[in-house]
């Protein structure tokens, strides 16, 4: 707009006179109705629009999931799209929607060197400690996830664990070996300690690990202390675990904590990797054919068999997998092994075999006779306890 006239305008308004809004058209070679709409108070069109996004109905979720200790905008991305909307438009897009309303927290870039491998040859693995996230109820769960990955073909394995023993990382690296297709050369630790025993400050590889290794016809690589970028791509890989964050107050058991932490998995294999242009997933079928075989089923099974300790509690049952099971009321509150093979569920007591359940998706697995015994210590008429078991647990089944 000519600044002379806005300025003209403004004071015949002053004045409280009326111009000749067609004489100033022709004076100034503009539509007699601009000239008028600036007279009567018309500034321009502001120079900073805002445009409204389809992500701002969202904008409080967004922020609410972005202060999770831990979490990231592609996380929060891949949440939405999963469980809200589907709709909301390309990560790119999110990403400049969450930088422009400041609500992305500013990191300072870190350089490292990269380090490739041929097919084949590399594995790298570690644990993501103390993940706690709270389900819809407010109770609070506080677990690990055991990462592997593939050097070449960057194709990664999460396996949900509630602790981080020796026995714990044996049966995530055959699980993976199994998820995979075979073995690689090597496999990249760092000094986790359920991988190293230290001696007067020096820390070696567990005797346990090195049988295992052996067995497996892998070698054992550790990574530098502080050093973490020598084992950068399965770091890189862990970024992805917190995307299990958001779904904080979603859920409901330890099982669908587990569901979801699958379907991440799947969705990370799935997805075009930066460095490679290709999905893991695609990759893998490249480097399958590189990859050793298991060994003999028996030494597999000499591995998988193994046996987990736990406790006994006042309800006569031991814990697995968050489903319960029954052993005989005289083992309350003492320590018993766990066995698995397949699916049943073996627990001893010392050496002594005390209880066998085929293994359930059923929160309570009762055997009626470890009922009965539990009935004998709380009522006084003997003569009902068949019927009032029999009830009890029919009752039970039906609830559960």
């Amino acid at each position: 707009m000519n600044t002379v006239l806005l300025t003209q305008l403004k004071i015949l308004k002053m004045s409280d006179i009326k111009p000749n809004f067609s004489e100033l058209a022709r004076l100034y070679e503009m539509d007699r109705r601009t000239i008028k709409k600036y007279y009567e108070g018309y500034e321009g069109k502001p120079k900073n629009r805002y445009k409204t996004s389809k992500l701002d109905k969202y904008k409080e979720l967004i922020g609410i999931k972005l202060a999770i200790k831990g979490g990231n905008v592609r996380s929060v991305y891949e949440y939405l799209i999963s469980e809200i909307d589907s709709d909301i438009g390309t990560y790119s897009n999110f990403n400049k929607y969450v930088k422009k309303e400041g609500l992305k927290p500013s990191k300072t870039p870190k350089g490292f060197p990269r380090y490739e491998t041929s097919p084949g040859i590399q594995a790298q693995v570690d644990w993501k400690e103390d993940i706690s996230i709270k389900n819809k109820f407010g109770k609070i769960f506080t677990f690990h996830v055991f990462s592997y990955k593939l050097g070449y073909s960057r194709y990664p394995v999460f396996i949900y664990k509630s602790s981080r023993t020796r026995e714990d990382v044996i049966d995530c690296l055959i699980a993976s070996f199994k998820n995979t297709g075979g073995v690689p050369k090597e496999i990249l630790f760092d000094n986790m300690s359920s991988l190293v025993t230290f001696k007067d400050g020096h820390a070696t590889i567990s005797p346990k690990i090195q049988a295992f290794a052996k067995d497996f016809n892998f070698k054992i690589k550790r990574c530098k202390p502080y050093h973490p970028f020598t084992k950068g791509k399965v770091e890189a890989a862990n970024k992805f675990i917190a995307w299990i964050l958001p779904y904080e107050g979603e859920f409901e058991t330890e099982k669908d904590l587990i569901e979801i932490l699958s379907g991440i998995n799947k969705k990370v294999c799935t997805r075009i990797c930066y460095e490679t242009g290709l999905t893991p997933v695609l990759l893998l079928q490249k480097e399958a054919e590189y990859l050793q075989p298991l060994p003999d089923i028996n030494i597999v099974e000499s591995y998988t068999a193994k046996t987990r300790r736990t406790t006994v509690t006042k309800d006569s049952m031991i814990t697995y997998l968050g489903c319960k099971y029954s052993v005989p009321h005289q083992y309350i509150g003492k320590t018993v092994c766990l066995s698995v093979t397949k699916d049943m569920l073996y627990i001893y007591y010392s050496t002594d075999l005390i209880s066998m359940h085929s293994i359930s998706n059923r929160r309570l697995n009762y055997k009626e006779e470890h009922y009965k015994q539990l009935l004998k210590y709380s009522i006084k008429n003997e003569d009902s306890i068949d019927e009032l078991a029999e009830t009890n647990l029919r009752q039970m089944d039906e609830f559960l």
